[in-house]
């Protein structure tokens, strides 16, 4: 089992550092404006909600309680999961990496003789890049979701676990649709109902004429070999109730035990995610049903580094995520840079630790820095994963350059020398020379103040305080 997913496939990884691309996004005030009103709505409504629910914490409690039992025994359920489904008729396949779960399912797709199939909303599909396997394969993928079709029309990429397409207004959507969108009115306003109304005739015959689909899942029970996918345009439930064959993709963190388990994040997902009491559509399949529903039904069991993150003790916490996206909605960075400046699939806080954990933490050592640390994650988690701990956790693990190394040593040394730390607390007073906030330092130290304010040194020191009463 490879230790991390493996590198020129998918959308870990992004092609710059954090740092950079977030200067970028920084400097778009479309973007920002786009973001601000977004995130802002989506907070509102979901407190809303919340705030209807008397047991609220507890849910959260039991949530994170049924997600730290699933770590503890993952094979044992995957195992029961995989005879449930193959009882009722599925067929089960195990993907080490982005390359075997690519490879199982286009061969699962070209062995019908279909050159495209429709899908729905699948983060796992695009961690791995399957679209362009499929492409590669002369496989045309179709998204269904329709902020997930917006960004394939666009040639763009997702900058939100729920919302992929909130960083576009519904003039740039015009705009996208008009270029890109086969059969689309030449009239076509910026209104969204006129703008849904195009996708949905576009989507209609699509779903109508493809025989394969291929599906994430939010959960599966391993007690019953049951999937469940949930969303709230219904383009799920064409997806999975249309086509001959349904083909899952699916992350081994995402089961739970029982059917009673999913009882707890049936009421956590909606309200922590778009604000509402329930999805619109939770649509739930065993196995194959004869004459009712895809007649083949394969589920891909993927790893892509997550055995690497479960061996961390610390770290594993990242595999409670159920993509709720609560935590970008409420995260102040996010907020102003968007998703893309993560570089991965998986934006936001979340991103932010699980990203680096599937990587390798060297291969995306600038994003457990992308936060402030206020914690307002770790309140909004609907499974209470504590984001800020493993920040700080995966800041150790991150390569340090030398000079930041020495700087380090030199003052822990001092701190285990009285003497030494008292006449280095003296010293502080020259800091002054430095400018303000720092900004004099000379290069090396010059890249501790670019992202960071010295502060102002005390009038004068503790030790001198106490000495003097």
């Amino acid at each position: 089992m490879p230790a991390t997913a493996p590198a020129g496939v998918g959308h870990l990884r992004g092609a710059e550092t954090f740092p950079v691309a977030a200067r970028r996004a920084l400097g778009d005030p479309q973007l920002r404006r786009n973001l601000g009103h977004a995130t802002a709505t989506i907070r509102a409504k979901s407190a809303g909600v919340i705030g209807e629910v008397p047991d609220w914490e507890q849910l959260r409690a039991a949530g994170s309680a049924i997600k730290a039992d699933v770590m503890a025994r993952l094979p044992e359920l995957l195992e029961q999961l995989e005879d449930r489904v193959t009882a009722a008729g599925g067929v089960v396949h195990w993907a080490a990496d982005a390359n075997e779960a690519n490879a199982i399912v286009v061969d699962l797709a070209r062995g019908t003789g279909s050159d495209r199939v429709i899908k729905v909303k699948s983060m796992v599909t695009q961690e791995i890049g399957l679209n362009e396997a499929l492409e590669a394969a002369g496989i045309a993928p179709v998204e269904t979701d329709l902020a997930e079709l917006i960004v394939q029309l666009g040639e763009d990429r997702p900058s939100h676990i729920l919302v992929p397409a909130i960083h576009r207004n519904r003039a740039e959507i015009r705009e996208i649709f008009l270029r890109a969108m086969p059969g689309v009115d030449p009239g076509l306003t910026d209104e969204p109902a006129v703008l849904a109304a195009a996708a949905r005739r576009f989507l209609r015959q699509t779903f109508l004429s493809t025989s394969v689909a291929v599906s994430g899942a939010n959960f599966a029970v391993a007690e019953t070999g049951t999937l469940a996918v949930v969303e709230s345009e219904g383009n799920g439930r064409m997806c999975l109730t249309l086509p001959r064959t349904l083909i899952t993709v699916m992350g081994v963190e995402k089961v739970v035990p029982t059917w009673r388990d999913l009882e707890v994040f049936l009421q956590l997902l909606p309200r922590a995610s778009t604000g509402e009491r329930m999805n619109p559509y939770t649509s739930m399949w065993t196995g194959v049903s004869p004459g009712d529903g895809p007649q083949e039904f394969h589920l891909v069991l993927l790893d892509n580094g997550r055995s690497a993150v479960l061996a961390d003790e610390v770290g594993r916490q990242a595999l409670h995520c159920i993509r709720c996206s609560a935590c970008l909605n409420v995260c102040p960075v996010y907020e102003r840079t968007g998703g893309h400046a993560y570089g991965s699939v998986y934006p936001g806080p979340i991103g932010a630790v699980l990203s680096p954990q599937l990587t390798g933490v060297a291969d995306n050592a600038s994003l457990p820095y992308a936060s402030s640390l206020c914690g307002a994650c770790y309140d909004a988690c609907p499974v209470k994963i504590d984001i800020p701990e493993l920040l700080v956790h995966l800041r150790d693990q991150a390569p340090h350059p030398r000079g930041e190394l020495a700087a380090m040593a030199a003052a822990a040394y001092a701190m285990d020398h009285p003497a030494l730390y008292a006449a280095a607390q003296r010293a502080t007073r020259l800091s002054r020379l430095t400018g303000r906030r720092g900004r004099g330092l000379p290069p090396p130290l010059s890249g501790w103040t670019a992202g960071r304010d010295l502060p102002e040194p005390p009038a004068q020191t503790f030790r001198q305080w106490w000495a003097s009463r």
